[in-house]
């Protein structure tokens, strides 16, 4: 047999073993988002850090201003480092009475198809994705006593709640956290049989700006018609944003947009993304995008404009006829590739300036953001990885963009100059931040031999 198969077969081998470890680590409530669970948040990383140190790295649990963050480094000398991110926080339980078992009990339930799946919190994000990895090391220790490359693993307590103190560290940290290659594994597949590289993510700019009008709320019937109302102040900017074919019209808001290679949107139109399977199962049945864009662009590639809340005036019970003196909207936009947040607030501000009424002011509110991150379509690790998800799974994986925003990967960049692949095994079904959540058993077996390839093939 060859290392690799050796090493593989160790995984299969020590399954029930790596099951029993991650069952510990999903028994510790680890919810970083309130305080009163500190202390478990602190045990959830103890416990990985002294996991970690029986695998022969250099693990430590270093303190942040909040929770804090497990590190793990090996210092074979091998030709490639690679860094490993996850975290160890996980949701709030609420609503605990939807919970067909105890959230912090872990089980092995089986469905009606025959599935079995680890239910409880945490199983899928993020503590069964970072075990895989994590057991993928174990394997190739047990078996030649070495890994193919260098790992330093980061794993935070803190993404369910923001990750305050991750982009410190990262700073203060950059010379021994630098590495070839980050890996994350916090995404999912694109089904349970096809395997996934997240290319791109989306970077995020939210405002908010506050339209006044009359120095105090008018009668309507007095007033009305005559008096500027700034909700339909507000509307009428809103309704003028989008053209009748999907695209916005605030000059300059495309500006650092670039289009995907040919041979990759070739690829994506082979992709079975429609209308009907991924709007259908919430209510809906007809893409609001740009009307020249494939669905899997709308949602990953192209950039966007969303209100995300607007209100002023009375909405309390009955009637009360005003012409409110203030109204407020909530906007954010997702940004991709070299799009800036920063000229992208600055635009938006602008046109909403130029749409405001000579008697009506605007205030903002906001503007922060973060930029969309992207790892080049031609970079060899990323072929290499590709290819070693499509042996394991038997089906080539699927490379694209996800919508949405992780700001920490933006940092890997940013801060420690290194690209990042993001391959992670959880399936839409997985009820991610709700009751009853659960991880495919597959997902965790075949996602610890997945990474035992990756390693192998980076080590090429």
């Amino acid at each position: 047999m060859s290392d690799l198969d050796r090493v593989l077969a160790q995984v299969d081998a020590d399954l029930d073993a790596s099951l029993e470890r991650l069952f510990a680590f999903l028994r510790i409530p680890s919810i970083s988002t309130d305080r009163t669970y500190a202390e478990e948040c602190r045990r959830a990383g103890q416990w990985l850090t002294d996991d970690l140190a029986t695998l022969g790295l250099d693990a430590r649990l270093n303190a942040t201003a909040g929770h804090p963050i497990v590190t793990g480094t090996s210092h074979a000398g091998a030709a490639r480092r690679v860094m490993f991110y996850g975290h160890y926080d996980v949701q709030p339980v609420d609503p605990l009475e939807l919970w067909e078992n105890p959230p912090f009990e872990p089980r092995i339930v089986e469905s009606a198809e025959g599935v079995k799946r680890i239910v409880a919190r945490g199983s899928s994000d993020d503590k069964g994705q970072v075990m895989t990895f994590v057991e993928a090391c174990r394997a190739y220790v047990k078996v030649l006593g070495k890994l193919p490359v260098d790992v330093t693993i980061v794993v935070e307590g803190e993404e369910e709640s923001g990750s305050a103190n991750i982009g410190t560290f990262l700073a203060s940290h950059k010379d021994e956290l630098k590495a070839d290659l980050a890996l994350v594994c916090d995404t999912g597949m694109w089904d349970a049989q096809t395997p996934a590289i997240i290319l791109s993510l989306r970077g995020l700019m939210h405002d908010e700006f506050v339209v006044r009008c009359a120095d105090r709320d008018l009668h309507s019937g007095y007033y009305g018609g005559a008096a500027a109302n700034p909700l339909h102040v507000i509307s009428n900017i809103i309704g003028s944003i989008h053209g009748e074919d999907g695209r916005i019209t605030i000059p300059g808001f495309y500006d650092g947009v670039v289009e995907p290679p040919e041979h990759v949107k070739a690829a994506w139109s082979q992709l079975d993304l429609t209308a009907e399977n991924f709007l259908g199962p919430v209510g809906l049945s007809d893409p609001i995008g740009e009307k020249d864009r494939l669905l899997i662009e709308m949602v990953s590639t192209r950039p966007t404009f969303e209100v995300n809340g607007l209100w002023g005036g009375y909405i309390g019970e009955g009637a009360k006829t005003v012409i409110p003196s203030i109204a407020t909207a909530k906007i954010s936009c997702r940004l991709v590739a070299d799009q800036d947040p920063a000229h992208v607030r600055d635009v938006v501000r602008a046109y909403i300036r130029s749409k405001l009424p000579a008697d009506c002011t605007v205030e903002f509110l906001g503007g922060e953001g973060s930029r969309a991150v992207a790892v080049a379509h031609d970079n060899p690790l990323l072929a290499r990885a590709a290819a070693a998800l499509g042996d394991e799974w038997g089906a080539p994986a699927v490379t694209y963009g996800e919508g949405g925003s992780i700001p920490i990967v933006g940092q890997f960049k940013k801060v420690l100059g290194q690209d990042t692949l993001l391959v992670g095994f959880a399936l839409d079904d997985d009820r991610i931040h709700s009751p009853n959540e659960k991880y495919d058993l597959a997902s965790f077996h075949k996602g610890i031999r997945s990474w035992v390839r990756i390693l192998a093939a980076l080590a090429e």
